[in-house]
């Protein structure tokens, strides 16, 4: 047993300077750091999607639905969106916005309001491409000082917001919301 003992410390004795040069192991490469605005856009799009094909879904007959009198219609929340995000995404561009309501006021079918839903997303395609550095450039939104980044985040909770709305609208009428459809 003494032998035996003897034998495994000779082993660890003779293996610790072995095992002092091991070189550590690697860290793992950090994923690159994502931009703050790239980062905004995984969660803008997918959300400014759900409302276009919460749209396309919809059938036309159901654009005037209003869950309550005192609410906007589901082709009025459509509406809402896209001109919101003209508004919002012109700020981002340092452009000149259009009415926010110019959307809702005018256009009122079904193949209308897809086409500006879609028009508005491939326009603000372009906000959610700026470099963070053009994002912190400032500009003043509803009476106050923000910077390009804000109004981004502001589209952002937005269309999220409003999606949320739709899923109602979806779900009164018997209908499955676009995100929660198996993929």
């Amino acid at each position: 047993m003494k032998a035996l003992v003897r034998s495994f410390a000779l082993i660890a004795f003779a293996a610790a300077p072995l095992a002092a040069q091991a070189k550590p192991a690697a860290k793992p490469a950090a994923p690159p750091a994502a931009s703050a605005i790239s980062t905004m856009r995984t969660v803008w799009q997918p959300t400014a999607n759900y409302v276009l094909q919460a749209a396309q879904d919809m059938p036309e007959e159901k654009f005037s639905f209003k869950p309550t009198p005192t609410v906007r219609s589901f082709g009025e929340v459509v509406a809402h969106v896209a001109g919101s995000q003209y508004m919002f995404c012109a700020a981002a561009l340092g452009d000149t916005a259009r009415a926010e309501d110019e959307i809702e006021k005018g256009t009122h079918s079904k193949a209308d309001l897809v086409a500006a839903m879609k028009a508005s997303t491939a326009y603000c395609d372009k906000a959610y491409a700026i470099t963070d550095a053009a994002g912190r450039k400032p500009l003043t939104m509803f009476g106050q000082k923000h910077n390009r980044l804000w109004a981004l985040l502001a589209n952002m909770s937005h269309n999220g917001e409003s999606y949320g709305n739709l899923i109602t609208y979806l779900r009164i009428n018997g209908m499955v919301p676009p995100s929660s459809k198996r993929q």
